[in-house]
């Protein structure tokens, strides 16, 4: 082989390497936002905006310049360095496995880890070329990923657990709730950001310095940022939130830095409801006394929609469905469809007897953790977008690098351009926005009820295992843990019944299918293409 041989390899890793990123933001970062969402705390709409810009500058900026060439060292590299372009092939057949698996499971609105859908992929492309001997069968290889399925969700369930119940407790079943929350709010903002920071600096910067950082020296910064942000919030948020919720005055988030500068606020007079409109701030989910609420208006009604923009389209330039204008707004609407679903399953009637069977409590003490959820959603986010962008990255990376250099890197690892970091990153955000709402829809209320408190906790809960997990060694999977500590908050409703069974039972066995299903894929095709005849006569 050759520099700059097989092109047509490389460019058909470019796509499938686009279409695995949207795979990754369709399923991974849908399950991430999941529970804000679902709880309130954000709308689909600010979700995916905040994802627009915490995945792809944490992809970016923080995304890791080099990257394993077979992911998680499932297979040796050293069996292709003979042939280069075989790897080439491999990575592209591997790249095609994973997405097909990924974005299917996301149109059916199931979590699968996205990390194990390409490990499969790379698992069937090493059967096929060289035989199962090939493949790491122990603990370091296959037995690690089966030992995620049920150490992740078990341990995330237990951290959240820990943290959930004394706030249920001590804070949410008191009758004095909301003068509990706000005096705890500066506590939890420190443990937040405490996490949050160490997250992001020990695992989310793999790009940075701070991956030769000390443990020590990390923990120091992070306790360091988390009094700053514990100081801020007890002098102007604890102050701000009394004005806003206990006082029902009409500020707003931006008088948070002059809150004691601010006069008394009184809020407007309610305007007369019109009952044949819809306010537009409910379209999709809006703000209203400063907490969202899901939308009112029924966008699953594809049609109509459709029709709608067909129909004002046509008014506006009246020369048909097929003029500029009408050509505009389907595009408008096609684009903006995934933002526009409601994905609270609040009015499922499926689910009722599920939501019936959770406790309810104060709405304005719930209101107190939507920020905090907000926050810890974030950081998720933007650690996410920094480390699981390799999934997508290494494969079509290893391709890139094989096409300018003719030749297998043996040590494992291939450069990452700055590139494929920013499609990677882009990719991803485009499969939020038009695709994650499916599981979004699944994960969140489809399981158990969500509120602020209880969603705040699963994030956190999911962070916290996370780290833990990576430092002591034990093998999880961030999709796993969301729905183990998910799982967790409707056991501590103390009724069975407050759970989706059956949509849990649909995500365990979607764990354990996604390594043949990935891998047959995967195997395959590379089965197909490294046997087919190069010669046509």
């Amino acid at each position: 082989m050759n520099p700059h041989d097989f092109t047509w390899i490389f460019a058909l890793g470019i796509v499938g390497s686009i279409c695995d990123a949207f795979g990754i933001g369709a399923n991974d970062v849908a399950n991430s936002f999941a529970s804000s969402v679902s709880s309130g705390s954000l709308t689909l709409a600010q979700a995916c905006i905040i994802a627009i810009f915490t995945e792809f500058l944490g992809a970016f900026l923080l995304g890791s310049n080099t990257s394993e060439t077979i992911k998680g060292g499932i297979l040796s590299v050293k069996l292709f360095a003979p042939q280069p372009e075989i790897l080439m092939l491999g990575m592209l057949c591997a790249l095609v496995g994973s997405a097909v698996w990924v974005i299917f499971a996301s149109k059916k609105g199931i979590p699968v880890s996205t990390t194990h859908s390409i490990v499969g992929a790379i698992m069937g492309v090493g059967i096929a070329a060289f035989g199962g001997g090939s493949i790491q069968w122990g603990y370091s290889g296959v037995a690690k990923i089966i030992t995620s399925w049920f150490v992740s969700p078990v341990a995330a369930g237990i951290v959240t657990s820990i943290i959930y119940l004394p706030t249920r407790y001590f804070i949410l079943e008191n009758p004095n709730s909301l003068e509990r929350g706000i005096k705890a709010i500066p506590i939890y903002f420190f443990f937040t950001s405490l996490i949050g920071a160490f997250y992001i600096i020990y695992k989310g910067a793999p790009g940075t310095d701070a991956a030769s950082m000390s443990v020590g020296v990390i923990i120091g910064i992070s306790v360091g940022v988390a009094c700053t942000v514990t100081a801020f919030s007890w002098v102007f948020f604890v102050k701000w939130l009394r004005r806003r919720v206990i006082g029902k005055e009409n500020i707003r988030w931006y008088h948070l830095f002059v809150v004691h500068f601010v006069k008394y606020r009184p809020m407007p007079e309610p305007v007369a409801e019109q009952p044949t409109e819809v306010s537009s701030e409910l379209e999709g989910g809006g703000e209203i006394d400063g907490k969202t609420h899901a939308g009112t208006k029924d966008f699953n009604d594809e049609v109509d929609c459709e029709a709608d923009a067909d129909a004002q389209a046509n008014e506006a330039e009246g020369s048909g469905k097929y003029s500029p204008a009408a050509i505009v707004k389907r595009l408008k609407y096609f684009a903006l469809r995934g933002i526009r679903k409601d994905v609270r399953n609040l009015g499922n009637k499926k689910l009722a007897d599920v939501h019936a069977a959770a406790r309810k409590f104060d709405d304005d003490t719930e209101y107190l953790f939507s920020f905090l959820q907000v926050i810890t959603a974030c950081l998720a986010s933007f650690s996410h977008g920094s480390n699981d962008v390799a999934n997508a990255a290494g494969p079509i990376a290893s391709i890139y690098d094989i096409w300018k250099t003719a030749r297998v890197d043996v040590s494992g690892k291939a450069p990452v351009p700055l590139w494929v970091l920013a499609m990677a990153g882009l990719s991803i955000d485009l499969g939020l926005i038009t695709f994650g709402y499916h599981v979004m829809r699944r994960l969140g209320n489809g399981v158990t009820y969500l509120s602020p408190s209880r969603g705040f906790s699963a994030e956190l809960g999911t962070s916290l295992t996370v780290l833990t997990a990576s430092k002591i060694g034990l093998p999880v999977s961030t999709t796993h843990c969301i729905t183990g500590a998910i799982t967790a908050i409707g056991l501590c409703n103390g009724n069975f019944r407050a759970l989706n069974w059956k949509m849990l039972m649909w995500c365990f066995l979607s764990w354990v299918i996604t390594l043949p299903i990935a891998g047959l894929i995967g195997g395959l095709l590379f089965a197909f293409g490294s046997n087919a005849p190069n010669k046509l006569f």
